[in-house]
């Protein structure tokens, strides 16, 4: 009954602008007034921004806390499977009943002024942290940062810097890094401590010129932080000393420098007591899904054969495109790879696509179920065709599965392209 409610309530949240993204603090600021400014009583906030990474950081840093004995607050954008998994307050989602009284309280105060849907169910983040009892607050930002209605405390006691890209170009005046650079880290808090995370060269030169007058204290990585991989896992090292850590519960060499930073952003913030073993014993326990995910049990395996590997991410941009070619290098080549592919309208789709040919053998092209958002798949084929990959539509993931079994019972079905797609998989199963 609640769960009907809560529907509804999104459904009408949507309905408050006429746009789903508007870069403005303005709307939100508003709110957050009418509600008492709980953003100001926000304690000890860790602030996430970046292309990729963002979420695996977050939890590795509420991993690593939790692990430690800290209670931990964490918004994260946007859900996987469901609504509820944007909220997560000292120790648990939030649960159907809390969540429609949360939504209630704040769409009354709104009293159906224009607002975007993300301003509005960041507002309720702040609102509902500023009442849950917690030693760290952990906020994920959305779509950039300058602008986005994550961007309204006045202080933090960290800002960290995940892997920089191009994504979202329709939101940029010439779709330029520089432009992505300088929304992500130029309206970053002062008297504060920034940690950035791996990037490429030419990113990190401009992640320093936009940070340059930043009062924080500056953490880099290689430079202040970095990381080693061993067999066994990898040892991380900083002026602290070096840590020899097993391998996370997170598959993909990229997660290991995602991990390093969470790292380097826990050990940074001496005020709490955090040890190695803590840290240890955290990374192989870190609950991550839709990232390079294995579906090993569920309603979908009936589909496929014993052999056939099913694997789920939600890469989206061409850096994580990047990231994935790395990851599906060390699958090796004697089984066929047959990319499921699913993804929003305003994505880089040829590049995307371009980025993994050589590491796939075939193509299937999906719409993303319940989102009006995604590009059509027919259009969506049309692309892959151009890269010069042999490719075909599907009208269903059960389909898509059967399908590729009967062809193949050895074949590793590979299913990426969006976070909406990974979730809507991982309902299905």
């Amino acid at each position: 009954m609640k769960f009907m409610k809560i529907q509804k309530i999104l459904k009408r949240l949507l309905r408050l602008h006429p746009k789903s993204i508007d870069l403005s603090l303005d709307r939100i600021k508003r709110l957050l007034k009418d509600l008492n400014n709980p953003e100001s009583k926000i304690k000890n906030a860790i602030q996430v921004v970046g292309t990729n990474g963002k979420f695996s950081c977050c939890t590795t840093i509420r991993e690593i806390f939790e692990t430690a004995g800290y209670k931990v607050n964490l918004n994260v954008s946007p859900s996987l499977r469901k609504f509820n998994e944007r909220y997560y307050f000292a120790g648990k989602y939030i649960d159907n009943n809390n969540l429609y009284k949360l939504l209630s309280e704040v769409e009354k105060v709104n009293d159906g002024n224009n607002i975007t849907f993300h301003e509005f169910i960041c507002a309720c983040f702040f609102l509902k942290a500023s009442r849950t009892k917690a030693d760290i607050n952990i906020i994920e930002s959305g779509l950039f940062f300058r602008l986005d209605a994550s961007n309204v405390l006045e202080k933090n006691i960290a800002s960290v810097i995940m892997p920089i890209g191009i994504d979202h170009k329709d939101f940029l005046k010439k779709g330029t890094i520089d432009e992505v650079v300088y929304e992500k880290c130029s309206s970053l808090l002062n008297q504060s401590k920034i940690i950035v995370a791996e990037q490429k060269i030419d990113v990190l030169k401009k992640i320093k010129k936009n940070i340059k007058n930043n009062s924080s204290n500056k953490i880099f990585f290689l430079q202040n932080y970095n990381y080693k991989k061993i067999n066994v896992g990898f040892v991380y090292k900083d002026s602290l000393g070096k840590i020899k850590l097993p391998k996370p519960n997170l598959a993909g060499d990229f997660q290991i420098s995602n991990i390093t930073t969470a790292i380097a952003t826990v050990r940074s913030l001496d005020q709490f007591n955090v040890s190695k073993n803590h840290i240890k014993k955290a990374i192989t326990k870190i609950r991550s899904e839709g990232r390079l995910q294995r579906i090993v049990k569920g309603k979908l395996r009936k589909y496929v054969n014993q052999k056939n590997e099913i694997l789920i991410d939600g890469a989206h941009n061409p850096l994580a495109a990047f990231q994935l070619k790395k990851y599906l290098k060390t699958l090796g080549k004697e089984k066929k790879i047959i990319l499921v592919l699913g993804m929003m309208f305003n994505k880089e789709h040829k590049k995307f696509i371009k980025i993994l040919k050589n590491n796939i053998n075939s193509v299937v092209v999906l719409d993303i179920p319940n989102q009006i958002n995604s590009i059509r798949k027919e259009k969506l084929l049309k692309i892959v065709k151009s890269v010069g990959l042999p490719a075909k539509s599907e009208n269903s993931i059960q389909t898509t599965f059967k399908n590729i079994a009967k062809e193949d019972k050895n074949a590793i079905i590979f299913c990426t392209g969006s976070l909406y797609f990974a979730g809507e998989i991982l309902n299905l199963n």
